[in-house]
């Protein structure tokens, strides 16, 4: 009898523990894989929740590591990074989690698994093309249907308490809400609740725009129907500034978040 592996592209969010908990009630946890790409900047207690998310599902966690934070390779990269192209997704995380794939398993007997779930299933296709040969399941689009604050919940009634992020007004939880995929909305909430976190990517971002000489932001804006460059140091300065009744910030916009499950 062929003995099949189950693979969670584990991220440290409440999604992926949600798919992983609906993996192991189905099939169980002997042949279970927690694989966490570990890009060495996530927020602090992503660490305390896989630890105590692995002691739920009894299985440990299999950790993978480029050994370059975000910025590091951005900089070798040459490349700020953006909603558009982000080289820290997909060398960080997406390729340190292909080679393991490819030396610890066969796509013949490996389902990969991602956290995605009813709301995102138009991104179900191309995930799929993309982590091909590996067959790939997103088991949070199929019912019972939860959104995030029936996975938080369900987590609790483990026993579980979610990460920090959320409680903090993040829809993600990666990379300490410091995500170059990220949009205007989120980056005004990393400066208000992590300014530090903040005032290192304006410097980095900074840097770099000297660096390459060009006019290059992480951020983009809307200007009489154009698209535009938007740096970390002109939206802080929104963001002191701002009226309360005309605010230059689009708080609608927070980005999209697809590190551990699209490829470039």
């Amino acid at each position: 009898m062929t003995t099949t592996t189950h693979v969670i592209q584990f991220s440290g969010g409440i999604g992926s523990w949600a798919a992983a908990r609906r993996v192991a009630d189905q099939h169980g946890t002997k042949n279970l894989v927690l694989l966490f790409a570990d890009i060495l900047t996530e927020d602090p207690d992503t660490y305390r929740f896989n630890v105590d998310a692995a002691n739920d599902l009894d299985v440990s966690i299999t950790r993978v590591c480029d050994g370059r934070t975000p910025q590091q390779l951005l900089r070798k990269k040459r490349w700020l990074g953006s909603s558009r192209i982000a080289p820290c997704s997909h060398l960080l995380k997406q390729k340190v989690c292909r080679d393991w794939l490819q030396k610890n398993t066969n796509p013949a007997t490996t389902i990969l698994y991602v956290g995605i779930d009813w709301s995102e299933i138009h991104r179900f296709p191309a995930i799929q093309r993309n982590w091909a040969p590996w067959q790939v399941e997103a088991p949070l689009t199929k019912p019972p249907y939860m959104d995030k604050h029936a996975m938080i919940q369900a987590a609790r009634d483990r026993g579980l308490m979610e990460p920090r992020l959320y409680g903090m007004g993040f829809p993600h939880n990666n990379c300490q809400g410091a995500c170059v995929r990220a949009g205007q909305a989120q980056w005004t909430q990393l400066l208000r609740v992590f300014p530090d976190l903040f005032a290192s990517w304006e410097e980095f971002e900074t840097e770099m725009r000297a660096e390459l000489k060009s006019d290059i932001s992480i951020l983009r804006q809307q200007v009489d129907g154009e698209t535009r460059p938007l740096t970390l140091a002109k939206l802080r300065t929104r963001v002191e500034t701002a009226s309360k009744t005309q605010p230059e910030i689009d708080f609608e916009d927070w980005g999209g978040c697809g590190c551990m499950v699209e490829t470039e």
